[in-house]
Parts: C-alpha cells; sequence; structure tokens
C-alpha cells in the first residue's frame, strides 16, 4: 500500500515485510527516510536529521550546502552542493552544469505503468500494484522529472525509475543529460558488507563479498552489454549475515548495456547506493517537450538472509517481468550440436545426432552455428542468412521435417547484430558496420558489429531471419551476441548526440527482439553472448530463459549457477550436459553428476549422443525421468542455497522446495573426498519444523539409501545424511515430501 501524510510531508510504501520512506523536506527537497523491515505507522520523518545542519524556513538558507552534503536524497543532482555521487547530471545549452529538484506534486496511481521502448514489470488481472509518481521540478531549467516507484501486493521488492522531461516552455534551446541513474538511496552505515557478482568469459557471477571501506566501489560495463566481466547487481548486507539471516539490500537493473552500480561510504558513515546506464560515454540530448526515461531498478531487502534477498527477486522476474508464454511451462528437452560438431556437420549427422537423441527421450535438436553463407569456420558469413545446402542437403524445410518426423522439435542459432568482412551483407554494405571515419574498426572473432541503431540495418536482418522461420517449423531460436561494442560512430547521429548511441543500440535490440516475438507469439527465444554476457533481466522480458555460460563443466557451474541463481530463477538458467574431458577446462566428472548440475536450470545436452559410451547413454532416459518428475519444482519452488562449494571448498548444495513446505529437492555435489571421511549431516532451513516428512533418495538404490521419516525440526537442526560415495565430483539427489 502507497500512503502520503500531509502533516508530516512522509510518503510511505509497505509491501507484506517491508517498508520504503520519503519526506519532502522544509525546503522541497526528496529525502529518503527508511527502508527495511516493516515499521509501525510513526511520523519517521527525524530520520533526515535535516534540522541538525540549520535547516529552516529562513530566507537566508546559510548552511544550504552542509545539509545538502548531508541529507538523504531521493534523486541527488549535481553541482548545488551535495559533493557525493550523484544520479542526475544536467548541462545546459551555455555550458552550465547545475540541477536542483524540488517536489511539486504527486499521485498514486493503481497498477503498474509501462515504459516506452525498454523493457518493465507489469501487473496481471489476479495481482494489484501500485504506483507512486512523485514530480519534481527546477524551474530555472525548466526540467520536469518525475521519479516513478512500483510495488505488488505478492512480492516485496520495488520498482523505481524516473522520466526527465525538458519542458515545451523552457527557456533552454537544449540540454544534455550527463547522468540519469534509476535509483538511489541513502543508509546509515553498521559495518556493512557488500556483495558483488565479478568473472569473465566462462566464468561469470562469481560472487565476491567485503566489507564496505571508505570512498567508492563500483561495478559496471562499458562494453555495450552487461558484460562477462562485471554485473548490474550489488547487495549490502549485515556482517554476521549468512544465506538464512541477516539484514540485506539487494538492487539490480533491468537493463542490457552499459550500467554502473555503486557504493559510497562517506565522511558521515553513511552510504549511498545508487545503479542505473553507466554515465561515462553517456550524454543524451533534450529539446523542449522531450523526454528520457530510464531503465527500471529493483530494490529487495531481507531480514531473512541471501536466501530471503534472493526470494523477492526470484518472485518478481517470475510473476511480473518474464512474459513468454514458456514461462509456467516443461521446456522441451534439447540437444544443441555445437560442442558435438562445431562447423562440421552436415544434414546427415544432424539427423544421425536426432535419431539417436529421440530414442532417449530427447525432444529437440537446435542446430547451431554453421548452417549458413559458407561459414566452415568463424571468419565468415555473418549478416548472410541464407541457408548452405552443400552442409543443409536439400534445404531446411527437408532437415525440419525430417525431424519433425522423428517426434522432436527444431531449434536454430544466429547471431543477428554481427556481420563478417567476408560476407555478401559486408560487401554491399560496409558503412553498416559501427566505426569511426578515418579509423579502421577493431575486430573480434573476425567480426564487426552492425549498426541496428539505423532502421535499414534492422529491417534488413530482421526480414531475413523472419524468411528463415517463416519457412520451416522452427520452434526455438537462440540469438547470441559474440563481441562487445567500440569504435562508436553513426551515419544516423550529428556530432552532439554520439553519446546516446550505446542507449539507442540498446533499445534496437529491444526493438528487434519485440517484433520477433510478436510475430512468432509461440517461438521459445533463449538469450546469448559468448555465454552469459547478457544474462540481466533487461533479457527476461523478451525471452524466458538465457544460456548462462559457455563452461559447461559441471564443477565449474557450482559457481556460475550459485552467483546466477542469488538474484535470477533457476527457470531462466540456461544448463546443459556436456562431454568429457570437458571442452573449457578438460575435467573429468561422472556423468550423473553434471546431470544434477543441469537439472538446476532448463535442462538439455551439448554433445554427441553417437559417441557416448554405453553407460552413459543409458542414463540419459533417467535423467529426462527426473527432469520431468521435478521440473515444475525446480522451475516453481522457492531456492534455497544450503551450502557453497566456494566458501568451505569441499562440497555444494541447494534446495527447491514448493512455497507450502510440503515438498523439496535438494542437490548436493561433493568436490573432493579425504581419508576418515564419514557420512556428512546437512541441515535444511527450508523445511517446516512442525511437519513431518519422508526422506528419500530417487536415483539411488532403495537397498542402500532407505527412506526416512523425519520431523521438520529434526531435519532443520540434526539434519539428514549424506553418504559417501567413493571418488571425486560425486553429487547425490533428496526429496523431501510431507507425511499426509
Amino acid at each position: 500500500m502507497i500512503t502520503y501524510n500531509d502533516k508530516t510531508k512522509t510518503f510511505r510504501m509497505d509491501t507484506a515485510n517491508t517498508t520504503y520512506c520519503m519526506t519532502i523536506s522544509q525546503k522541497g527537497y526528496l529525502a529518503h527516510t527508511y527502508y527495511g523491515s516493516k515499521i509501525g505507522d510513526d511520523d519517521v520523518s527525524y530520520l533526515t536529521r535535516q534540522m541538525e545542519y540549520g535547516f529552516s524556513d529562513s530566507p537566508v538558507f546559510r548552511e544550504k550546502l552542509s545539509l545538502l552534503d548531508f541529507l538523504p536524497q531521493e534523486m541527488p543532482t549535481d553541482g548545488v552542493g551535495d559533493f557525493r555521487y550523484s544520479a542526475l547530471a544536467v548541462t545546459n545549452s551555455t555550458g552550465n552544469n547545475a540541477v536542483e529538484l524540488k517536489y511539486k506534486v504527486h499521485q498514486i496511481i493503481d497498477g503498474a505503468v509501462k515504459l516506452q521502448g525498454l523493457p518493465h514489470v507489469f501487473s496481471t488481472a489476479t495481482t494489484n500494484a501500485q504506483t507512486l509518481q512523485i514530480t519534481t521540478t527546477d524551474n530555472v531549467l525548466g526540467l520536469t522529472v518525475d521519479l516513478f516507484y512500483t510495488i505488488f501486493n505478492d512480492c516485496d521488492a520495488i520498482i523505481r525509475w524516473s522520466k526527465i522531461t525538458l519542458d515545451s516552455s523552457s527557456k533552454e534551446e537544449h540540454v544534455y543529460i550527463k547522468k540519469a541513474l534509476s535509483a538511489s538511496f541513502d543508509m546509515d552505515n553498521d559495518d556493512y558488507e557488500t556483495i558483488t557478482l565479478n568473472g569473465t568469459w566462462a566464468r561469470e557471477r562469481h560472487i565476491d563479498r567485503h566489507p564496505i571501506h571508505m570512498g567508492i566501489q563500483k561495478a559496471c560495463s562499458v562494453r555495450g552489454e552487461t558484460s562477462h566481466q562485471e554485473h548490474p547487481f550489488l547487495a549490502i548486507l549485515q556482517k554476521n549475515a549468512d544465506w538464512n539471516k541477516g539484514n540485506v539490500w539487494g538492487i539490480n537493473l533491468i537493463y542490457s548495456g552499459n550500467f554502473e552500480a555503486q557504493i559510497q561510504r562517506n565522511q558521515f558513515d553513511t552510504i549511498r547506493t545508487s545503479i542505473g546506464i553507466n554515465s561515462e560515454n553517456f550524454c543524451w540530448k533534450l529539446t523542449p517537450g522531450t523526454v528520457f526515461e530510464t531503465p527500471q531498478a529493483v530494490l529487495a531487502f531481507s531480514n531473512e538472509g541471501l536466501n530471503g534477498m534472493s526470494h523477492v527477486f526470484h518472485n518478481l522476474y517470475r510473476n511480473h517481468l518474464i512474459r513468454s508464454p514458456y514461462k509456467n511451462q516443461m521446456r522441451p528437452i534439447l540437444i544443441n550440436n555445437w560442442e558435438a560438431t562445431y562447423f562440421d556437420f552436415d544434414t546427415d549427422k544432424l539427423l544421425n545426432i536426432a535419431r539417436e537423441a529421440h530414442k532417449d527421450g530427447i525432444e529437440m535438436l537446435v542446430m547451431d552455428d554453421g548452417w549458413f553463407g559458407h561459414r566452415s569456420f568463424d571468419d565468415s558469413s555473418l549478416g548472410d542468412w541464407t541457408v548452405n545446402e552443400e552442409k543443409v542437403k536439400g534445404g531446411l524445410k527437408n532437415l525440419v521435417d525430417q525431424v519433425n518426423a522423428l517426434g522432436m522439435k527444431f531449434g536454430i542459432w544466429f547471431e543477428p547484430e554481427m556481420v563478417s568482412p567476408d560476407s555478401d551483407l559486408f560487401r554491399a554494405h560496409p558503412d553498416w558496420a559501427i566505426q569511426i571515419q578515418g579509423r579502421v574498426p577493431g575486430m573480434s572473432r573476425c567480426q564487426y558489429v552492425l549498426d541496428i541503431t539505423r532502421q535499414e540495418v534492422r529491417e534488413h536482418i530482421m526480414n531475413q531471419l523472419e524468411t528463415i522461420l517463416h519457412s520451416a517449423n522452427i520452434e526455438y531460436v537462440k540469438w547470441d551476441m559474440n563481441r562487445q561494442l567500440c569504435d562508436i560512430g553513426s551515419a544516423n547521429l550529428p556530432a552532439d548526440q554520439t553519446g546516446e548511441y550505446f542507449h539507442r543500440y540498446v533499445l534496437a535490440l529491444y526493438s528487434m527482439q519485440e517484433k520477433l516475438i510478436t510475430d512468432f507469439p509461440n517461438l521459445l527465444l533463449e538469450n546469448c553472448s559468448g555465454g552469459g554476457a547478457r544474462f540481466d533481466p533487461g533479457m527476461f522480458y523478451y525471452s524466458p530463459q538465457i544460456w548462462c555460460s559457455d563452461d559447461t563443466d559441471a564443477i565449474e557451474r557450482l559457481a556460475i549457477q550459485e552467483g546466477t541463481a542469488l538474484v535470477y530463477p533457476l527457470s531462466t538458467m540456461g544448463a546443459h550436459v556436456s562431454v568429457c574431458p570437458n571442452h573449457a577446462c578438460g575435467r573429468v566428472t561422472p556423468f550423473k553428476t553434471r546431470g544434477y548440475v543441469a537439472l538446476a536450470g532448463t535442462f538439455g545436452y551439448e554433445l554427441d549422443i553417437t559417441k557416448l559410451t554405453k553407460e552413459d547413454r543409458q542414463m540419459i532416459p533417467r535423467q529426462i525421468d527426473l527432469y520431468k518428475k521435478f521440473g515444475m519444482l525446480i522451475r516453481e519452488g522457492d531456492y534455497y542455497r544450503i551450502a557453497s562449494a566456494s566458501e568451505n571448498h569441499e562440497y555444494d548444495c541447494w534446495a527447491s522446495m514448493s512455497p507450502c513446505k510440503s515438498v523439496g529437492l535438494i542437490t548436493f555435489v561433493q568436490l573432493y573426498n579425504h581419508p576418515n571421511m564419514k557420512t556428512r549431516m546437512v541441515k535444511l532451513p527450508c523445511v517446516d519444523s512442525n511437519k513431518i516428512y519422508k526422506v528419500s533418495w530417487p536415483d539411488e538404490d532403495q537397498k542402500k539409501y532407505p527412506p526416512l521419516r523425519l520431523t521438520g525440526s529434526t531435519i532443520m537442526n540434526a539434519g539428514i545424511p549424506i553418504k559417501r560415495d567413493w571418488g571425486d565430483y560425486q553429487a547425490q539427489l533428496i526429496f523431501i515430501e510431507q507425511y499426509p
């Protein structure tokens, strides 16, 4: 519920378990007042401490700078006295840098508000939402900034963004927005720590936890995408907080381009946290009457540790961001030919894989890179999306029809944003590649990036893609993007608008994917960017799943999937079983363990099934049975991190639990065995202490692993046994279900 108390000038937003408050200060600044566990309906305006710095109704405000440099502001601005990190910076047409926002008016709106051209949360007929719109103005510039806050009655998340308008009556010819972050909030420090998600290609989103020090700590990307290296998320948490206890504040950005997320600890030992579009290389020109909208930021607070924070993010994204009809459906179990064949395939080889895969219950064949132009390696043909009939003999429809005749679905790989120098498209339109005139553009993976901000480029690409999709019964698309953006230049933009390019590129990407899923509403779209470089909530608006990482090694995936699941639902994580030695790191792990780890995601195979050993091959039908039995629980259940191999260096454990705590699936992976190692007891905080459960091992010999009857309190406090298996990288599944 959203309320406003006119007497105390305080806005209050209450979700089921949290409260967020703001106060209009005496001089009209909008001050952040409180965000955390739900509190009583009291006047908390004193929390802004505005009287401590000479703040009064006097026309002569002698300590304005002292106040602004301390006041916890909702939208801190640049150039007027708050010397901390700002959320909004504007330069006017004469080059002056200052913007000062004062409260003007507000309204409380039923439902969620749509954004133009950007992914956004939505409300449904069965779920109520409210949105608070606070209008602030800078009368000198003639600038209006509307601050938006949306809450839902089924989720503890708070969604923030802003709309910036240069009024049509403004005296300015134009202004330049140099920084426009989506959210900022201040809080007192209490020996807090922070978590960011960092990595590189094939090692994405590893959890990095460390104390908050003085100064600025920042995660960001300037690569044109969210990136493998850093991620648009950070958390603040109490020093003693763990997976199940303690206060945790998380912040995430619904955006797929350059971002910045930072924490600043200042002289007063307060913390300012903010997130939004990266201000580096960003500058947006506003003329009178025009509008700029920031992406939405998601704030998630929990006093039940990191697992509680994860539930807030997961529930929001599953219920109010992902739109795909596959959201609540079992995804087809696919086999992708990339690691099976790389570029060396033809129709016969693909059909052999499909025939054998179908025998074991696999439901879809995905044809990856190499089917178009004259592409036999990664140095040609991107942009020429026509079928290579020397490989795909008899044409694409012939291949798809034969796959369908087996009873299998068919999917295909594209990399629509890219162009190879060796391509008909580049030879005809070399100016369509992003480049700076007079410079030789840099290549990566022997490819350039197309300037999709140009309408004619977008139309050409989409026409080719849709021609392919109309030509055969294609039910799945993997949309890849294998390099970052540089040498930024566009024939479309004048010199004083080149700072708009990165954001315009993201908007163009969104428009292309919106068209794709609109024209093909039953298509299963999976986004990918060299693995997980675009694993962000912006892409969920268009695809219900994203390829989590190019590293399919089960042990490497433990840390990757742990960091990913900290923020994102398991149903969004593309995860496959691949062969050993693993193609990314050379490790050898049991086929069973590989299956259990992939079971925590969308589940599929990335291998040549015709070359598997008999023993491994026999496990595939059983793994598929497990996925079908537990898929709904994994997809819709509450995720709990039980133990982290990244922390203990010995074993990993997580659970999917039904919201009513009646059934749960626990996955345990033992990294290393030691002499004299005994049965391990794992305590599960995710059960109901008052219920009685049957504990079983659904994939083990029942004589070796007989079921147990245990109370929830015993499972929570004494634990369940994880029996020792010889050898490293062993894994077990444990199923718990409430006795009737």
